[in-house]
């Protein structure tokens, strides 16, 4: 799995998030969470109040940090995308 597109951002956010920590990537990892596990990927126990609105707190924490907040959302977004697309891909390969 650590060959799929976008990997580091989800084991990241696996990290954040069961150490109890919002950022970027545990933000993504909550945004996903319903189709990663559709995807086969092992999650934690779920904290729901830690993520109410994930998009919304993904954009505010970029907004923190230098350059442009938008352009990154959308660049993280599309990474997620791609990893969740392979996942799939992955999944359905080893059904067959």
């Amino acid at each position: 799995m650590n060959h799929l597109p976008g990997f580091e951002l989800i084991q990241r956010g696996l990290t954040d998030y069961a150490a109890g920590q919002v950022s970027p990537e545990s933000c993504l990892l909550a945004i996903a969470w319903s189709r990663l596990q559709r995807g086969g990927l092992k999650m934690p126990t779920k904290t729901p109040d830690r993520f109410p609105d994930p998009e919304t707190q993904l954009y505010a924490l970029l907004r923190t940090q230098p350059g442009d907040a938008y352009s990154r959302y959308n660049a993280l977004l599309r990474r997620l995308i791609s990893f969740e697309q392979s996942l799939e891909h992955q999944k359905a390969a080893s059904l067959l």
